[in-house]
């Protein structure tokens, strides 16, 4: 058994090239083999999104503060708030992040097997993130 106090790992800015604003994360795990699941909170500043991914494995989202977006490669974007739940379902195109005007904060759980747990693709453009108004 490992326990990780509160506090003892940082807090970390996503890296601008998966997104777009500010966005911070919290790691809460990297399981060790032969587990498979990693995990981050993840806190989108107002305006601030993912860049366009997959995850080879899927990705599940549990919103936990806020009000925000998500969107697939052919769908409509949609708004998430806290308490909902997302399942995007392994190779599906997609984005998220926080509403223009609120924050979003949420809980990213993804699998990986020899390899990463997500494909970075390319940024969401204005005009696509615009597109909920």
């Amino acid at each position: 058994m490992e326990i990780r106090p509160s506090g003892s790992v940082p807090t970390r800015r996503a890296p601008a090239d998966a997104f777009t604003g500010t966005v911070w994360q919290d790691p809460i795990i990297d399981a060790p083999d032969p587990a498979y699941l990693k995990s981050n909170v993840v806190m989108f500043e107002p305006g601030a999104r993912s860049a366009w991914h997959t995850h080879p494995m899927g990705q599940t989202l549990y919103v936990t503060a806020g009000c925000g977006r998500i969107q697939t490669w052919d769908g409509p974007v949609q708004t998430i708030r806290a308490g909902d739940v997302v399942w995007i379902p392994p190779g599906e195109k997609h984005w998220h992040g926080a509403g223009p005007e609120t924050m979003m904060t949420h809980i990213a759980m993804q699998e990986s097997i020899e390899g990463p747990a997500v494909n970075w693709l390319e940024q969401v453009t204005d005009e696509q993130y615009a597109k909920a108004r």
